[in-house]
């Protein structure tokens, strides 16, 4: 049996004038890089979803999210990315 270390960090970004805390755990079962992210909004309802590679491109995919995670996916593919260079050094 395989040992795959799990990955998984929050963090703080501000979106919409709101800092928001971002939760990420990195899945391991796919052969590309994929995260489950969740976060709250002002009212407390979470919301969970995924941020997946297709080749170059990141994508978002979830039910019902709200426009700024959308708007967001810049910043959490950076995010990710950053947490890819880190475990690699």
């Amino acid at each position: 049996m395989k040992f795959q270390k799990q990955v998984q960090f929050s963090k703080y970004i501000k979106i919409e004038g709101q800092l928001k805390e971002f939760n990420f755990l990195k899945l391991n079962k796919n052969d590309f890089p994929s995260y489950t992210i969740d976060v709250s909004d002002e009212r407390g309802r979470r919301f969970i979803f995924l941020l997946i590679q297709d080749g170059k491109e990141w994508k978002i995919t979830g039910d019902d999210l709200p426009h700024w995670i959308l708007a967001a996916k810049g910043l959490l593919q950076q995010e990710v990315e950053l947490s890819q260079a880190d475990s690699v050094s």
